[in-house]
């Protein structure tokens, strides 16, 4: 047999088993536990007292990236070039305003810096609510 006659053998195969599948699945009466399964897991009943799922522990050990943000400024390239050590870059933020928290790029809370063990770090001071989470998405 040819290498041509094999493929068309193996198609009808395919084809008749198809074929028979599909008639298989059009007699099979369903089932009625299968009619009355929810598509999507009612995550509800999974619930903790304080409202966290405990099937949300899959995702706990994502990174993010963490960024806070002292202040921003635009400045042409001409002054970029001419920085060097010891330059001051003036920054929009002011002196004792709360820093902005991102989480990948996207502002979730605001803090002040502080210094623990001669390491900086920062203080949540505001979370910015879900609702202007999303509202901040949608621009």
């Amino acid at each position: 047999m040819s290498e041509a006659d094999q493929d068309i053998s193996a198609m009808d195969d395919w084809g008749a088993a198809m074929a028979e599948q599909a008639a298989a699945d059009a007699t099979a009466a369903p089932t009625p536990a299968a009619e009355s399964a929810p598509i999507f897991k009612d995550f509800s009943s999974t619930a903790t007292p304080t409202g966290i799922h405990n099937d949300i522990d899959f995702i706990l050990d994502i990174p993010v990236q963490l960024t806070v943000e002292l202040g921003r400024t635009k400045i042409s390239i001409k002054n970029l070039l001419q920085l060097a050590q010891g330059s001051v870059v003036e920054l929009a933020g002011m002196a004792g305003e709360p820093m902005d928290i991102l989480v990948n790029g996207y502002l979730i809370a605001q803090g002040e810096v502080v210094v623990v063990n001669d390491k900086f770090g920062i203080r949540v001071t505001d979370i910015i609510s879900p609702a202007d989470r999303i509202r901040k998405l949608n621009r």
